[in-house]
């Protein structure tokens, strides 16, 4: 029997036919997976941006509102926070300082489930030197 012009060679050459097509569909897993995760992290980043700025603004509308009552500032709190796309967590004052939690739900990208994040802030008066 004949081997040919390329002996052995040419018959292993033959046996990785189509292993292009495997190769070119893990590289386009690898992709997606990575695609998925960032838009995971990216929405990540962007709930806890906005649980931030509802918290700070909750904050500083229950200072606003601290002369009306401890009641009264943690109702004001909690509307702006409503408002705000998040749900008020606790609200404490302590004399003219409003100290805030606010969560943030969030759905996982690809049945991950619901996150949930949480962010503070608190609000008072200025003092002499700036912020207190």
């Amino acid at each position: 029997m004949r081997e040919g012009c390329l002996g052995r060679w040419g018959q292993r050459w033959r046996s990785d036919r189509g292993s292009g097509t495997v190769w070119v569909v893990a590289f386009m897993a690898v992709i997606w997976v990575g695609g998925v995760v960032a838009v995971g992290v990216g929405g990540i980043r962007a709930a806890r941006h906005r649980g931030d700025a509802a918290a700070d603004l909750a904050a500083l509308a229950g200072a606003a509102r601290v002369a009306d009552g401890s009641v009264a500032a943690c109702r004001e709190a909690r509307e702006i926070a409503r408002r705000s796309g998040a749900r008020m967590a606790g609200c404490v004052v302590r004399g003219e300082i409003v100290d805030v939690c606010v969560t943030v739900a969030l759905r996982a990208p690809v049945g991950g489930g619901a996150v949930r994040i949480e962010s503070r802030a608190r609000a008072g008066p200025a003092g002499r030197d700036g912020v207190t």
